[in-house]
């Protein structure tokens, strides 16, 4: 990246970086900052959309790893975090075969140095909606044997495509992709009428300028003709939680980001 692409990209703040320093992390210029603290100094609380979209995505990928999959593309990765999907699923799948996407060459540089760890493990740069474009790619040539079940991870992505660029038909062109016993899993934020969604769905599309906050209509119809699984489309926080403890009563923040999983039958 030349010396005037860098410092347009660190003019603006990056869903990744924003996203990494509300969860703890260092790999981040102050427009980013100026997001995460204004999440979490003007909206208190609000930070339970990142931790609680994280967790949800590494029970998911230890759900499918548990079911048997071996293979993982994650579109939209973001930056490398505590824990990694790699590593969730390889407590389970030793030889598991992960390729991490993202659009952001800032965090792809920073996932080939942290992540890349063996040849099991690609980071690829490129936009999710340029589905062909991915699939067709040598790293996920080499890694994904598309005879056999894939995990697609989804988690917050589509939340930052807009209508014309098909977020459904990006799920669906996946699943064609795939064979039967194949799982994607989606995060989405979730539209709400109440002052901190509004707040909250205003600053975000403000600060990194495209996407949508959708339905629950909508965003059950992101799966199309897949078998959605329980407990469906439902917050993060109550998506297979981890105990019963973890079911309380729900926040502001902790209804307005939703996942589910479906299956390729």
């Amino acid at each position: 990246m030349n010396i005037n692409a860098m410092r347009a990209r660190q003019s603006r703040p990056s869903v990744a970086r924003v996203y990494s320093y509300v969860l703890g992390g260092r790999d981040n210029y102050g427009v980013d900052k100026n997001v995460g603290d204004y999440f979490m100094g003007d909206l208190p609380g609000s930070e339970q959309l990142a931790i609680t979209n994280r967790e949800a995505v590494l029970r998911a990928v230890q759900s499918m790893a548990a079911d048997g999959i071996r293979q993982f593309i994650d579109m939209g990765c973001g930056l490398p975090a505590e824990q990694n999907v790699h590593e969730v699923v390889r407590r389970q799948q030793p030889d598991a075969r992960v390729v991490y996407v993202d659009n952001d060459p800032f965090v792809v540089a920073h996932g080939r140095a942290l992540l890349a760890v063996d040849d099991g493990i690609e980071m690829v740069e490129g936009d999710v909606s340029k589905t062909s474009w991915i699939r067709e790619h040598p790293a996920v040539a080499r890694l994904i044997d598309f005879e056999e079940p894939v995990g697609l991870l989804f988690a917050v992505t589509l939340s930052f495509l807009e209508d014309e660029e098909d977020p459904a038909g990006v799920v669906k062109y996946w699943a064609a992709q795939v064979p039967a016993g194949s799982r994607i899993y989606l995060s989405h934020f979730r539209s709400g009428r109440t002052r901190e969604a509004v707040a909250t769905e205003r600053k975000i599309l403000e600060a990194f300028g495209h996407g949508r906050w959708r339905t629950d209509e909508e965003i059950d119809a992101l799966f199309g003709d897949l078998e959605l699984l329980e407990p469906g489309v439902t917050p993060c926080v109550k998506w297979r939680p981890v105990s019963d403890a973890t079911v309380h009563e729900l926040s502001i923040w902790e209804e307005m980001i939703v996942s589910g999983m479906a299956r390729k039958g």
